[in-house]
């Protein structure tokens, strides 16, 4: 059968099955919603997947989801780079999500994992929108930190990057923020700690040792601090909660 029969034949069991494609625009408008960080907008337009509303990509109704939430994720990755995300986290992002796809073994499994998604690409989208409101060197220097947690980080390097002398990015930093440096290393250093404890298998020495803590009781006790959990209740807790949602929407 070639790809014009194959056109025609699916078009009438669509048309049976009164299976239909998401509008055009409200397509547009829901990922532009994201890549504005606008979350109510977001919402409104978010609809969960549903096989009866969707495209038929597997006759397997779990993997027909997976296929869709990977369609979605290029997608939204994609938008979210033409709004000014960085690349690489881009990227990196999508590499982790889709990973999350790959070992869902429901479809509420993958409708929750795409609710997860949207969530998080629209609040990256926003604080990003947010920081940009920052004066230019203390955005490289935000993004010189990013690009460098697994790093040994110091204010004269920082302040190279910067192109501003160390006490005056200090002063600034703080102005601008509300964080000291230091403090905001910290702070960007326990969120990658919690997306590897989500995402990854990595031991919490293992993700100590990355992310640069002095050592693995320093790491634990600093984690404590930020989020009230060690890192291994803190992992356990996010699958329970999954495990909880996945059970409440049966």
């Amino acid at each position: 059968m070639d790809i014009e029969k194959k056109l025609t034949h699916q078009a009438f069991l669509n048309r049976e099955e009164s299976i239909s494609h998401l509008a055009y625009e409200r397509e547009n408008a829901f990922f532009q919603s994201i890549q504005d960080g606008d979350a109510d907008t977001m919402r409104k337009l978010y609809k969960p997947f549903d096989s009866g509303d969707m495209g038929k990509l597997s006759n397997n109704p779990v993997r027909n989801l997976q296929y869709h939430l990977i369609i979605t994720v290029a997608l939204i990755t994609r938008t979210c780079i033409e709004g000014g995300m960085e690349m690489e986290e881009a990227y990196n992002l999508s590499d982790i999500y889709i990973r999350g796809i790959d070992s869902c073994k429901s479809e509420d499994d993958v409708r929750m994992l795409h609710k997860e998604v949207v969530e998080d690409y629209t609040q990256r989208m926003y604080l990003m929108k947010k920081k940009n409101r920052y004066p230019k060197a203390i955005v490289v220097c935000m993004d010189y930190i990013y690009d460098n947690l697994h790093t040994k980080l110091t204010l004269p390097e920082l302040a190279n990057a910067s192109g501003l002398t160390p006490p005056y990015l200090s002063r600034l930093f703080r102005k601008e923020v509300g964080l000291t440096i230091s403090e905001y290393i910290m702070k960007k250093r326990i969120e990658a700690a919690q997306n590897m404890l989500r995402y990854s298998e990595y031991s919490c020495i293992a993700i100590s040792d990355y992310l640069c803590f002095s050592s693995e009781s320093h790491f634990i006790h600093v984690f404590r601090q930020h989020t009230g959990y060690t890192p291994r209740k803190y992992r356990e807790q996010f699958f329970r909660v999954r495990k909880k949602e996945s059970v409440n929407n049966l």
